[in-house]
């Protein structure tokens, strides 16, 4: 087969959701080869080894290709046809709806799933089964960036301008964020900022491939990042670097911000973070006096009890500096799931409708239910989190589907997850693969893959993409939407659930249509012509205007409509521009004008002690992705990263008298985990690391703590006490 017939699409894995072409194969055990796309702006052709082996996860050796429905006489998961899977799981729904009311009935969804599978889960959730019961994985990735978002902003879009822009800026502080193993291909845009004379300032406790490539590092104690950004304000101040003009004009707020930030000196700052003095000096030189500039989050500051704050406290540094709502200046989150900007934006979150609408806001609610044909008084309220709602499983909630997300691996307090969904009385999985959760389930769905389904995307810059079918997928197999539209139809839903994608897209389009997230503008064909089409993006009447983002004039639900303008302009026709860089006339708020939020530095929601006098850390590494439920089955992933560690300072094995490659036990308050010793000066003596994409012992989730963050609801899974144990040598 020519290489002209390779199909354009998009990588299975993280938020880049980077460019590439598949070329079927007709082989079983290897269905499809990656061919180089260097035509997609994001990555331009490059992809890392995740990208490179995706086809691997498609062969029939490691992937389900038959339901499976658990024996009553043996216990074991056996096959069982697509019409006995699916009753069964209609069955056990039913079932626990009638004997304990919907909200008995639980949904966890993925930010992995597409924009018409996030958005047709939600609709199933609060009209199939009447529940208020449903959250999402994303919920562990990038909640409290959105929070802060919103707090600030009025709207939240993990990049409020395209990847392309940061090359060009002068300054970027890249928060709690490793690129190089988290995002490979991202990468080259901070070696072009270097290359363009731009400085790179990294904040991380470790001395990450990343942070080699900073010209300023700064390593503070994990859970103080909040301390850090107040310091440097604190300095900002005191130094004369504060844009007066732009406080004045654009933003409110600021008096109560200043007081916060001139609360904490920076010998205090030092004392709490352990980033000398001089240091925190230097950046905020480096930062204050370029002239456009950016501060970029990932999860280190964001996965905290007091994550919302935290981000908070970086926007407050970027608007009293002058750093947003101008060219080449913000704020952004590096979102991490594949689609876990949109999953958030069409209602799998407990308390959004479609077009990121407030589920407690009645004008979002009678739009919405106008779209979808009910009442809207109809629709339950908001439900519990993600950390809630799988801590209730067992006792209120006694029956979930689970769709997209391992959260046997990938949950805070993981052996207590673990507990809660054994205890279930019902609990049904549909994934690609035999996770660690679907093990558990009564009835296991195989579902088909990126590559074998169409649909929607959207990355980390709030570009809308086409993910195209390259592949028919095995004849055991059906897609998602199929699921929920047979589902349905058994629950006596005949209509509404549509199996094809873009049937489901048209009608997310109307949903969303005036909400903050507008995509009414957009279509598949659109996407095609434009290599994705960025939100808000609303449908515009005819004639020449200015492209606002707003939503207006769409005739449906203005209340919730945004404000974020931009200078494109819309010529010679009816179709907007989209948004591809938000806030550079106004801000999304009532009055236009972005919002300072005063913050103070608190502790972690747990502190060391003599008892367990280590903080652990927990992240990624470049070859296995999340949970690992399709990474670990790759070969050549798993040869470059085989299996957990514990990184830790050589002080620390010292007194520990534990050598390289020396089995480590690391115990908290909630449970142990064991993996080998990897010792580097490349991390604090304070601190530990453990990456989180395995099972069994060696799984770091076992550890971490699920205190919430009382904005977001995020888990604090960055910041826990431990102490250590020698565990003895590894053996085979």
């Amino acid at each position: 087969m020519s290489e002209a017939t390779a199909v354009p699409t998009h990588c299975p894995y993280c938020a880049l959701q980077c460019g590439m072409s598949l070329r079927p194969t007709g082989v079983p055990e290897l269905p499809a080869e990656v061919v180089d796309r260097t035509d997609f702006p994001v990555n331009r052709g490059a992809l890392c080894g995740k990208g490179r082996t995706a086809p691997a996860v498609l062969s029939s050796r490691v992937r389900l290709t038959e339901p499976l429905v658990r024996s009553p006489d043996t216990g074991a998961l056996v096959p069982a046809s697509w019409e006995e899977a699916l009753a069964a799981v209609a069955d056990g729904l039913r079932r626990t709806r009638a004997d304990h009311g919907p909200d008995a009935v639980g949904v966890f969804g993925g930010g992995g799933l597409t924009n018409e599978k996030a958005y047709t889960l939600g609709k199933f959730a609060r009209l199939v089964l009447g529940t208020s019961q449903i959250d999402y994985n994303g919920r562990f990735c990038m909640s409290s960036a959105a929070a802060a978002h919103g707090r600030a902003f009025g709207l939240d879009r993990g990049l409020p301008f395209p990847l392309e822009d940061i090359p060009r800026t002068g300054c970027v502080i890249l928060v709690g964020c490793n690129l190089a193993e988290t995002m490979p291909p991202a990468l080259r845009y901070l070696t072009e900022l270097k290359e363009n004379g731009g400085k790179l300032i990294v904040v991380d406790p470790r001395r990450t491939r990343t942070a080699e490539q900073a010209d300023l590092h700064l390593a503070p104690r994990p859970g103080t990042d909040l301390a850090l950004a107040l310091g440097m304000l604190h300095l900002v101040v005191a130094e004369g670097r504060v844009d007066q003009e732009f406080v004045a004009t654009r933003t409110s707020g600021w008096e109560e911000a200043r007081a916060g930030a001139m609360s904490h000196w920076p010998e205090q700052v030092e004392r709490i973070t352990g980033v000398p003095l001089p240091l925190l000096r230097e950046a905020v030189a480096l930062f204050g006096d370029a002239a456009t500039g950016m501060v970029l989050t990932a999860r280190g500051p964001e996965q905290q009890s007091k994550g919302t704050d935290t981000v908070g406290a970086w926007i407050n540094l970027c608007l009293a500096t002058g750093k947003a709502g101008r060219p080449l200046s913000g704020y952004g989150c590096l979102t991490g799931q594949g689609n876990g900007q949109g999953g958030r934006e069409h209602g799998q979150k407990a308390d959004q409708l479609p077009g990121y609408r407030k589920l407690d806001d009645p004008a979002a609610r009678a739009h919405v239910a106008g779209v979808w044909g009910v009442p809207p008084e109809s629709l339950p309220g908001p439900g519990r989190s993600a950390y809630e709602l799988l801590d209730a499983l067992g006792g209120d909630v006694r029956a979930l589907l689970l769709m997209g997300s391992n959260p046997v691996v990938s949950a805070p307090r993981a052996a207590h997850v673990e507990g809660r969904l054994r205890s279930l009385d019902f609990l049904a999985v549909a994934d690609v693969v035999l996770s660690e959760t679907a093990a558990l389930a009564d009835v296991v769905l195989p579902v088909t893959q990126w590559a074998e389904e169409t649909g929607t995307m959207t990355n980390l810059e709030g570009r809308v993409l086409l993910r195209r079918r390259a592949l028919t997928p095995p004849a055991g197999v059906r897609s998602d939407l199929e699921v929920l539209h047979g589902l349905a139809g058994l629950l006596g839903w005949e209509k509404g659930f549509p199996a094809e994608p873009e049937e489901v897209f048209d009608e997310l389009r109307r949903a969303s249509a005036g909400g903050p997230a507008d995509y009414s503008g957009i279509s598949y064909r659109r996407i095609e012509e434009e290599q994705g089409v960025f939100w808000p993006c609303p449908e515009t009447g005819t004639g020449t205007g200015t492209g606002t983002g707003t939503g207006r004039g769409t005739g449906t639900d203005t209340s919730t409509s945004t404000s974020t303008s931009t200078s494109e302009t819309v010529t010679g026709g009816s179709r907007h521009p989209g948004t591809p860089r938000l806030f550079l006339d106004r801000f999304a708020t009532p009055d236009g004008r972005a919002r300072f939020v005063p913050v103070v530095h608190r502790a972690a929601a747990e502190e060391t002690d003599a008892e367990y006098p280590v903080v652990l850390t927990t992240g990624r590494v470049v070859s296995q992705y999340q949970s690992g439920a399709q990474t670990r089955r790759v070969d050549e992933l798993n040869a470059a990263a085989p299996g957990p560690f514990v990184e830790l300072h050589p002080r620390v094995a010292e007194r520990l008298g534990v050598a390289e490659g020396e089995r480590v036990a690391v115990v908290s308050r909630r449970g142990r985990a064991v993996a080998p010793a990897r010792i580097t000066t490349a991390i604090r003596p304070d601190t530990v690391f453990m990456p989180f994409h395995w099972a069994g012992e060696g799984r770091a989730n076992t550890l971490v703590n699920p205190a919430l963050d009382p904005v977001s609801r995020m888990p604090e899974f960055k910041v826990c006490a431990v102490r250590l144990e020698r565990a003895g040598r590894d053996t085979p």
